[in-house]
C-alpha cells in the first residue's frame, strides 16, 4: 500500500527537475542506443518461461534450469535455456534520501539517481513491458526533532504502479525527478521489501541508492527479493565520499540529523583513516550485495556513467553466452 504522498516541490526546484530529465533522456537516446546496437533487453537478461534449446551445463549455471531428461539420455549435465518474456515486469526501489542530494564533480548523486532509473526504462519499455517504481526520501525532520515534529517519523515512500508504453515511462520518470528530497535518510530495507508486496511473477527488480544505510537494515530484504526476481543494485557514489581532499578546515554538515561538523582535512593521518574506513564500508556493501545474489553496477558522479552502464551491459551479455548472469 503507498504511504503518504510528497509535496510538491518549489517551482524552481520542478524546473530544474524538468531540465535534468530532458537532458539524461537525449543522452541516453543519442548515445545509449549508439553503442548497445542490436537486440538487447534491458541491464539484465531477464528471466524467461518460453522454454528453449538444451546445452551442456556450465559452473554458474541455475539448477533450477537443469533439462533432467536430456541428462538421462546423453549422460551430460544439460540446462534448458529459455526464451525471455516478451512482457517482462521491471520494478525500481529509488531512495532519494538526503545523502542523495549531494555532489562534488560533474552530477549530483540524485541525478544519476534518476539516469540510472532513465536508462532502465529505455532498455526495458518495449514489446509491452512494464515499468514501475517506489520512492522513498527521507522524513523532512531532524532526527532530534522526531519527537517534536507534526510530521511522522516514517520516511515517506509512494508506489508509481507499472504500466505498458513509452509515454507512461516518461510519466513515471517525471515523477521521480520531481520528487522532493526531504532531510533524513529512508527506510531503504522498508524500501527494497515493498518490492516484495504484493508478490508478483519472477521479473527484474532494480534498487538504486548510495546504500549507505547500516548494511543489516537492507540485507534481508534484498536477499528475500533475489529469491524469486532477477536483481539489479545500482550503487551511486561521489569521490569526496572514498576519501578527503587536503583543502584545510572543511565544514561538513549530516544531512540526517542537520548537524555541522568541521574537519582539518590538512592531517594526513586523518585523511588515511578516513579512506580506509570508506573502503571498509563499500567493501561491505558489496559483499552483502553479492551474498544476496545481486549483480552490482557502480556509478561515480565524476566519470563517465554511460560508458560504465554500456561495459556492465556488454559484461552480461558475454556472462549470459558463458552460462551465468553474476
Amino acid at each position: 500500500m503507498a504511504g503518504p504522498a510528497l509535496e510538491q516541490p518549489p517551482l524552481e526546484g520542478a524546473a530544474r527537475a524538468e531540465a535534468v530529465l530532458g537532458r539524461l533522456q537525449l543522452l541516453v537516446t543519442r548515445k545509449l542506443d549508439g553503442l548497445l546496437q542490436g537486440d538487447y533487453v534491458g541491464l539484465l537478461p531477464g528471466p524467461g518461461t518460453e522454454a528453449g534449446e538444451s546445452r551442456e551445463y556450465r559452473p554458474g549455471d541455475d539448477v533450477r534450469r537443469m533439462d533432467w531428461p536430456v541428462t538421462a539420455r546423453t549422460t551430460l549435465p544439460h540446462v534448458r535455456q529459455t526464451v525471455a518474456d516478451r512482457e517482462l515486469e521491471t520494478w525500481l526501489a529509488i531512495d532519494l534520501s538526503a545523502s542523495l542530494d549531494f555532489g562534488t564533480a560533474q552530477w549530483l548523486k540524485r541525478d544519476l539517481v534518476i539516469a540510472a532509473a532513465t536508462a532502465m526504462a529505455h532498455l526495458t519499455v518495449r514489446g509491452g513491458n512494464r515499468i514501475g517504481a517506489v520512492v522513498g526520501t527521507g522524513p523532512g525532520v531532524p532526527k532530534k526533532a522526531f519527537r517534536k515534529a507534526a510530521e511522522p517519523a516514517h520516511p515517506p515512500v509512494f508506489r508509481l504502479p507499472a504500466r505498458p508504453g513509452r509515454k507512461e515511462a516518461q510519466g513515471l520518470l517525471r515523477s521521480i525527478a520531481r520528487t522532493q528530497v526531504r532531510p533524513g535518510r529512508a527506510d531503504l530495507g522498508e524500501l527494497i521489501d515493498m518490492l516484495n508486496r504484493p508478490p508478483r511473477r519472477r521479473g527484474v527488480a532494480c534498487v538504486i541508492s548510495d546504500f549507505l544505510a547500516p548494511v543489516d537494515d537492507w540485507e534481508r530484504p534484498l536477499r528475500k527479493l533475489g529469491v524469486r526476481h532477477d536483481v539489479l543494485a545500482i550503487e551511486v557514489v561521489d569521490p569526496r565520499e572514498l576519501e578527503l581532499p587536503d583543502v584545510g578546515v572543511l565544514a561538513l554538515a549530516d544531512p540526517e540529523t542537520g548537524e555541522l561538523h568541521e574537519v582539518q582535512t590538512s592531517d594526513s593521518k586523518l585523511r588515511s583513516r578516513y579512506a580506509e574506513a570508506a573502503a571498509e564500508q563499500r567493501g561491505a556493501i558489496a559483499r552483502a550485495l553479492r551474498t544476496a545474489g545481486a549483480a552490482h553496477l557502480r556509478l561515480r558522479t565524476d566519470t563517465d556513467w554511460l560508458l560504465d552502464m554500456v561495459r556492465f551491459v556488454a559484461a552480461q551479455r558475454h556472462a549470459r553466452t558463458r552460462g551465468t548472469t553474476r
